[in-house]
């Protein structure tokens, strides 16, 4: 019985149960029956006794000489009329006038006579000449009140007992109908259950809840548990831990929509789609969604079988992207490297070939202005900003924007202070939104782009950095998801594609700072990121102090 599942345990003691149930609810509806049986066969008697004892022809036989002559011949026909097994008149000595056997007549009666003799009616169950009865005895009294005579009418057991049997069908049908039904509501109940646990036993469930629930907790992924109306069932540890949910877990089921995770998740969780090594970005995590409708392993292979829920997990690769994002960044400085590199190749042959023309006076001009113009621009961006990374970032930028025809503005708005902000970090946020500005001037009519380094003034420390440019600019939709990973307005074969605004919002919320993206009406009327980034004091959270690259 232990190997037997759950639903059938159930099923076979409701079984157990009703058939006892049954049994005892027969035994009362027959005792009730039999009970009914004998009061109203009592009942009967002392109707038929009393109406006897008020016969004016009673009175009259029994003051006769010979009162068995008058009254047998009356006392037969009606036992025969009423059914009833004896009447007896007797004197108030118990001697028979009547009797259903003539050879009792005379004789002296069986029974209690107390009470008839007092003056009082009464009903009895008694043994005498036909055998155990129920019986009523009634006086008859003359017109001064003195008993004259009694009257005894009676029925055997055996025809109360036929009596009482005829209710047996009755109560057996009452049985058979109560055993039915508990037997059929004891299937559905079981059937539920049996769908409800998959058709194991008591152990299987006990195992598997100790099994689940370790590998709930022991898990490095982070686990979601929703259920058919996307609510928030169950989650482990780690989930709790990567999406900063409450601990202990809430007892009741939570609503996806009140979930305080990234809209994005929120949604995919409230939604119940199917997802795969989908990316989602929280404000210092990015986490690979994967999500699968939690379907019974019975049902997996019919068509249209509701879910009863998902099961959601959560990879942090918020190491690997920050692994992407600095490759990101190392490949954004040498794009610039290259293309100034490029740009003073071009330069350096164009002197050479003046040399080889015999035009020194011109080749000399030529690398004087050169050289004043690349010393003009590197004087003001080292002197504006004391972080050699960023200076070359911006020399190679500048070296990038004239390779591809795009005018670079750039503008220094007094010392900034980028104390205790990493460079890596600087690299990232300033190359992806240049890189991002030359995309979308690139194909303007103006082609130009604007980069502005301030101190936020006021007491604030730290570096403001403004990246306008001449683009089509953003619409509302896109303003909204313009920061999300994957989203881009770029040609969908374009490298590298949403992966560099991701980074940089996800480095200005690392480092405290603020993002703003708007279109710049006042000038080009392309997109405008305004970006403020706090200095961070010595000493401060190692993410904030990230090297350089």
């Amino acid at each position: 019985m232990k190997r037997w599942s759950l639903a059938r345990q159930l099923f076979v003691g409701q079984l157990v149960f009703i058939a006892i149930l049954t049994t005892c609810l027969s035994f009362v509806l027959y005792m009730d029956a039999a009970r009914d049986a004998h009061d109203s066969a009592a009942e009967r008697m002392l109707a038929v006794a009393s109406t006897l004892a008020q016969d004016p022809a009673v009175l009259d036989g029994v003051g006769r000489a010979n009162p068995t002559e008058v009254l047998q011949p009356y006392a037969v026909s009606l036992m025969d009329e009423l059914r009833i097994d004896f009447i007896t008149i007797m004197a108030p000595d118990r001697t028979r006038f009547t009797h259903r056997n003539p050879a009792q007549i005379g004789q002296r009666y069986i029974g209690s006579v107390d009470q008839a003799l007092a003056g009082r009616s009464h009903t009895e169950t008694s043994t005498g000449t036909l055998g155990p009865s129920v019986r009523a005895i009634a006086p008859v009294q003359d017109p001064g009140g003195t008993v004259v005579a009694m009257v005894a009418a009676g029925v055997t057991l055996d025809r109360v007992a036929i009596a009482r049997n005829a209710q047996l069908p009755l109560v057996g049908l009452i049985a058979l109908a109560s055993l039915l039904f508990g037997s059929g509501v004891s299937y559905l109940l079981s059937h539920r259950l049996r769908k409800a646990t998959l058709g194991l036993g008591t152990d299987e469930l006990a195992r598997m809840f100790v099994f689940y629930d370790s590998v709930l907790h022991s898990v490095r992924e982070g686990l979601l548990l929703t259920d058919g109306r996307g609510r928030l069932v169950l989650y482990n540890d780690q989930a709790a831990h990567l999406l900063h949910l409450p601990e202990p877990r809430p007892q009741a089921p939570v609503p996806a929509a009140q979930l305080g995770v990234p809209g994005s998740l929120r949604d995919l969780l409230a939604s119940g789609r199917q997802a795969i090594d989908e990316v989602h970005v929280t404000d210092n995590r990015v986490l690979v969604v994967n999500q699968e409708p939690a379907v019974p392993p019975t049902s997996r292979d019919t068509a249209g079988t509701r879910p009863l829920g998902t099961v959601t997990t959560l990879r942090d690769h918020t190491e690997i992207e920050s692994l992407t994002g600095e490759l990101q960044t190392m490949r954004t400085l040498t794009d610039a490297l290259r293309a100034q590199t490029h740009e003073h190749s071009n330069r350096l042959h164009t002197i050479v070939s003046l040399i080889e023309l015999d035009r020194q006076a011109e080749a000399l001009e030529f690398a004087t202005r050169d050289l004043q113009q690349s010393q003009q621009l590197t004087d003001s961006v080292v002197g504006a900003v004391d972080e050699p990374f960023i200076a070359a970032l911006l020399v190679g930028k500048a070296a990038q924007a004239n390779e591809r025809g795009v005018e670079l503005s750039l503008s220094v708005d007094g010392p900034v202070d980028s104390q205790g902000i990493g460079p890596g970090d600087l690299i990232t946020i300033i190359g992806n939104l240049l890189d991002n500005a030359f995309d979308a001037a690139a194909p303007s009519e103006r082609r130009r782009v604007r980069l502005s380094l301030s101190h936020p003034g006021a007491g604030r420390a730290g570096v403001g950095i403004v990246v306008q440019d001449s683009g089509p600019g953003l619409t509302d939709a896109e303003r909204s998801r313009i920061f999300d990973l994957g989203f881009s307005t770029k040609d969908p074969a374009a490298r590298s594609r949403g992966i560099g605004l991701a980074l940089v919002r996800q480095a200005v919320l690392r480092l405290g700072g603020t993002l703003e993206v708007d279109n710049d009406v006042d000038h080009d009327g392309g997109a405008r990121f305004s970006v403020f980034l706090p200095a961070v004091p010595p000493g401060a959270t190692a993410s904030a102090n990230r090297a350089g690259p």
